[in-house]
C-alpha cells in the first residue's frame, strides 16, 4: 500500500492513478485518509450524462419573474372581490 500526501498527489495524479491500477494508494489529507480505487467503467452503474435540446415544452415555459407576477394579480383579484 502506498500513502501519499495530499499535496502529492495533486502534483503528480496521472502517477498515482497508474498506480492504483495495480496497487492500493491511500491519500492522507490531515487526520482523514481516502483510498483510491481502480474500477473499469464497464464494471459500473454510472451512466454517461445525456444533454437533451429544448422542445416545444420548454420554449412555452413560463419564468419565475411572470409565475410570481400571475400570482400577485389573482391573489390581488382575490381580496378586490372579497370587499
Amino acid at each position: 500500500m502506498t500513502v501519499v500526501s495530499n499535496k502529492e498527489f495533486i502534483a503528480n495524479q496521472k502517477r498515482y492513478f497508474n498506480m492504483a491500477m495495480s496497487e492500493d494508494v491511500c491519500i492522507k489529507n490531515g487526520k482523514k485518509m481516502f483510498h483510491l480505487i481502480y474500477c473499469p467503467i464497464e464494471e459500473t452503474n454510472i451512466q454517461e450524462q445525456v444533454y437533451l435540446e429544448p422542445d416545444e415544452d420548454f420554449y412555452r415555459a413560463v419564468t419565475a419573474e411572470k409565475l410570481l407576477e400571475k400570482i400577485h394579480e389573482d391573489i390581488e383579484k382575490k381580496y378586490a372581490n372579497r370587499k
